[in-house]
């Protein structure tokens, strides 16, 4: 039986979604901020940088599916078990690759039989399409 995992599109699709919760949490949060008559810069610089560097790790990691990967029906899982999220560090280092690498990264899913781009090599992990449980 042939596996099937999530297609260069769909991934694209869920990365914009993805870019468009991130935008509108950063504008939440200043928004927020803004209600204050002083805030440091050093809290503002903290809680952007926990929205950018954190959201898609902490959600792949604890859920496997980012709110871009929810919304296309997609979840990252570890390659080795594909029942299983992949581990925080791991998630992490898929991130900072994703971003680093950028569009690049995406370039080797059609070279490959898991569709993995380079972050998912580099984190052992697969993308595929979410499998709802029936009865």
């Amino acid at each position: 039986m042939k596996k099937n995992y999530a297609q260069l599109s769909t991934r694209i699709k869920a990365a914009f979604v993805d870019s468009v919760v991130l935008i509108t949490l950063m504008y939440s949060a200043s928004e927020i901020l803004n209600l204050f008559d002083t805030v440091p810069n050093y809290i503002r610089i903290v809680i952007f940088t926990f929205l950018f560097l954190l959201y898609e790790p902490i959600l792949v990691s604890i859920y496997g599916a980012t709110i871009g990967h929810f919304f296309n029906d997609i979840v990252v899982k570890s390659e080795k078990d594909e029942t299983q999220n992949i581990i925080f560090p791991k998630a992490i280092l898929r991130y900072i690759l994703k971003f680093l690498l950028g569009w690049i990264s995406f370039l080797t899913i059609s070279g490959n039989e898991k569709k993995q781009a380079i972050h998912d090599l580099a984190a052992k992990s697969i993308v595929k399409p979410y499998e709802k449980l029936t009865k």
